[in-house]
């Protein structure tokens, strides 16, 4: 009875790590497509295998959203203040948001977002949707990051989404490195740790 036990809790555990080596391997291959294209909130083309000399953090957003996208938007702005401090922001590192509701949130809507939180435009914090008049294209290509990263997202039909709460470090390769708990679970000082770790 005993090596039964022995084996079935040997089983349990064998296949636990399998999962998580499983997840490991699989973030740790992870890498947004170089020939990914959106557009900025003012309008312009932004190619995410254009810039290959900076870390990305990425964070998915719809401005809609009641807590979590702006809880962790307000967070990453005291992250920024850090990051000047250190003098990597801009010059080793530049944030990302993206929406995850393109159709209405357009490039104007994303300025009205960042100007709520006094972020302003100094083309190190880029924020992206797309064209109005090619969404199918738009919402692919939102989905080619989305899914690289593991980051899961459905609108039920009453416009407010489920989504997954995660923020992405990636490298000046567009490659995974880190992930981190998205609204009050985002550790300001355990990204900032990470981000300073990959800069030195």
């Amino acid at each position: 009875m005993k090596k039964i036990y022995l084996i079935c809790s040997l089983a349990v555990f064998l296949g636990i790590a399998g999962g998580i080596s499983f997840f490991l391997i699989r973030d740790a291959n992870a890498a947004i497509p170089a020939d990914v294209t959106l557009t900025n909130q003012n309008g312009d083309t932004y190619k995410f295998g254009k810039d290959k000399k900076k870390l990305k953090l990425i964070e998915f957003i719809y401005t809609h959203c009641p807590d979590v996208c702006p809880t962790t938007t307000k967070k990453m702005v005291e992250l920024k203040k850090d990051l000047v401090n250190k003098g990597v922001y801009g010059k080793d590192i530049e944030f990302v948001t993206i929406t995850i509701d393109p159709y209405r949130d357009t490039p104007e809507i994303l300025q009205g977002y960042m100007q709520g939180f006094g972020i302003k435009d100094d083309k190190n914090w880029v924020f992206l949707t797309g064209d109005k008049q090619n969404m199918k294209n738009v919402q692919k290509e939102i989905r080619k990051v989305t899914d690289a990263l593991q980051f899961q997202f459905k609108d039920p039909g009453n416009g407010q989404f489920v989504h997954s709460t995660f923020t992405y470090l990636v490298d000046e390769n567009n490659k995974f490195i880190a992930k981190f708990p998205m609204g009050e679970e985002f550790n300001k000082q355990e990204v900032f740790d990470k981000i300073i770790d990959k800069t030195e």
